[in-house]
């Protein structure tokens, strides 16, 4: 993502930058490999103490002995078998590993950076051994081959809500309920745990699988490769919060606004900024009542904003939010609590946690819900033709 005075196209009448990123001052001691030991009875006290259901302890112990198994990774261990979508800085593959035939996706960013740079990212990055969560994607390891850095992680094979939201231009509010809850508890988790932020919460960086399983990944954990893909990589600043495009301090506020904003996006089925007249909302809601229709190409927003104009209409106007003729009144309080242009007003994590709109969907252990929908999302695709099947997954 280009710095300010790297971008020639639009207005950029308030003399915007882009923020520095604060480093992340953790780091953890790991084995020779740089895998640490897995201990399921450790993992099983964490989970007590994180509420995970029964369901849940399952499925992380299941990764766990996966990654285990699957120990320390290498260049020739890995097969390509489909492209899975473009993350920040680099593109996610969809790989099967050799030795235990596990299925992964593998994020390949290019950066041509300094060797001890590098390594510097490198061990940054293994601070995600320690990220275990039923609501963050599951980490098997990272290495460097020249100018390439991997991160391999755990597939997700519902995809991400970006590319979901091609197929279905709209997700339904119940589902939001279910997003909401898990991005929130990731959020909290991510604070609590490893007193860190997600800096890039949005929509392709929610996951989603079959399971109705719903998890955030490509959080901020290395500040270092944060900076350096932060400026290649235009679309994370439209979800940054106003204060952080202004240069100000920020925290995890800055991922509260964003999480407010993808909501908006994946409620009405499309970018909200500039924010679209009433009439053309009522309209969208007459003819597609489910959102089951497919977002036409170039559907992503109202109109196009150079990113600098984009930039100035976030600082400077009002924020967006939902047509309460449309979503439930709960729903509509809880986006305009997470877009506050201060941070002064702007709720916080734990006031969001005891909201009646999150409390309405907490207890909702099952997901199933959640699995029905993406089977629906996967029927509609099922009519595209297989080679654009294979890119539909993304992380």
């Amino acid at each position: 993502m280009p710095r300010g005075d790297a971008i020639s196209s639009g207005k950029n009448k308030l003399g915007l930058t882009l923020p520095e990123v604060p480093k992340d001052p953790n780091e953890q001691n790991h084995g020779e490999n740089g895998i640490p030991e897995v201990c399921i009875e450790r993992l099983q006290e964490e989970f007590k103490q994180l509420d995970c259901t029964d369901k849940q302890k399952d499925r992380m112990e299941e990764f766990f002995n996966s990654k285990r198994a699957v120990g320390e990774l290498k260049q020739d261990d890995l097969v390509n078998i489909c492209e899975l979508g473009q993350g920040n800085g680099g593109v996610v593959w969809k790989v099967r590993h050799k030795p235990t035939n596990k299925i992964m996706a593998r994020k390949l960013i290019y950066l041509e950076v300094k060797p001890a740079l590098k390594n510097q990212i490198i061990r940054e990055l293994k601070v995600l051994h320690q990220c275990n969560s039923p609501y963050i994607v599951g980490f098997y390891g990272t290495f460097a081959v020249e100018a390439q850095i991997s991160i391999c992680m755990e597939y997700m094979d519902g995809g991400s809500l970006d590319l979901i939201l091609k197929k279905f231009m709209r997700i339904p509010e119940n589902i939001l309920g279910r997003i909401t809850v898990a991005v929130l508890r990731g959020l909290s988790y991510l604070r609590e745990r490893h007193r860190i932020m997600h800096r890039d919460v949005k929509p392709s960086n929610i996951l989603v699988n079959q399971q109705g399983e719903i998890k955030l990944c490509d959080f901020g954990v290395s500040a270092q490769l944060v900076d350096s893909t932060v400026q290649t990589f235009i679309g994370t600043r439209s979800y940054m919060s106003p204060e952080r495009l202004e240069g100000a301090h920020y925290g995890v506020m800055s991922d509260i606004w964003s999480l407010g904003l993808s909501l908006v996006e994946m409620a009405v089925g499309r970018y909200p900024i500039p924010p679209p007249a009433t009439k053309d909302i009522d309209d969208l809601f007459h003819e597609d009542p489910h959102g089951n229709r497919p977002r036409p190409e170039g559907y992503g927003c109202y109109k196009s904003l150079a990113i600098f104009e984009l930039m100035e209409w976030i600082i400077n106007e009002d924020p967006p939010s939902l047509p309460r003729t449309h979503f439930s009144p709960d729903f509509c309080d809880f986006i305009d609590r997470c877009l506050k242009k201060s941070t002064s007003e702007r709720a916080d994590l734990n006031t969001l946690l005891n909201h009646p709109f999150y409390k309405r969907y907490e207890n909702e252990s099952d997901s199933q819900d959640v699995a029905n929908w993406i089977k629906q999302v996967f029927r509609v695709d099922s009519d595209v033709p297989n080679d654009n099947n294979q890119r539909r997954v993304g992380t």
